[in-house]
């Protein structure tokens, strides 16, 4: 396989992905689109938020083309925003807001990885005490794995939020014969495996066990 037709691979794969993202936080009132459904407030337009700014920081700062107009909480040195304000839409910031602001740094990205071969550096200064060279092949994997990570937490919260389940529209990736009754009989023999499970009562954290 050439590097074209590898790299053509990578970046096929990543916009499908990022486009996958799109779907899962797509479609929703916005108060469910916004819901934080973790203890640690995991939801779906904090999701979209935190993947385009950490795009437009790997395929545009880190090759010298920074990010044009960025918002204001994408400086990490600024002390108004705590480190981790790019996980959930601001009041002040709608669904079209993060859409946009999503489709403006994937605009932003493709350009630069167009721009580039597999094998063209970029600097990440955030990796390590001062930072370290990686090339265009190392960033694209990079992002594969921090998509289908969030991408994970998406279906989990748009299921828990509105039952939702399945990679994407026309490929569910699930076993579709199933029905409503089935899933739950499904979920309820889940359980009772669980149940059958848990340690006799006064046995828990017994050394040896």
């Amino acid at each position: 396989m050439s590097h074209n037709e590898v790299k053509d691979l990578l970046v096929r794969r990543y916009r499908l992905e990022r486009e996958t993202l799109w779907q899962k936080a797509s479609g929703l009132p916005e108060h469910l689109a916004r819901a934080p459904m973790t203890p640690t407030g995991t939801n779906l337009l904090g999701l979209v938020k935190h993947v385009a700014l950490v795009e437009a920081g790997y395929f545009g700062d880190c090759f010298g083309d920074p990010f044009p107009d960025p918002p204001p909480y994408f400086d990490v040195t600024d002390g108004r925003f705590e480190p981790d304000d790019d996980l959930w839409a601001f009041p002040e910031e709608s669904p079209a807001d993060i859409f946009a602001l999503a489709r403006r740094a994937a605009s932003h990205a493709d350009a630069s990885i167009d721009r580039h071969a597999l094998e063209d550096l970029a600097h990440v200064p955030w990796w390590g005490e001062h930072g370290r060279d990686a090339s265009l092949a190392e960033l694209l994997v990079h992002m594969l794995d921090e998509l289908a990570r969030h991408l994970g937490h998406a279906d989990i919260v748009r299921e828990l939020v509105d039952g939702s389940a399945g990679y994407r529209a026309g490929n569910s990736n699930l076993p579709e014969h199933r029905t409503a009754a089935e899933w739950e009989a499904r979920r309820a023999t889940l359980q009772a495996a669980a149940d059958a499970a848990r340690p006799a009562s006064g046995s828990e954290g017994a050394p040896g066990r």
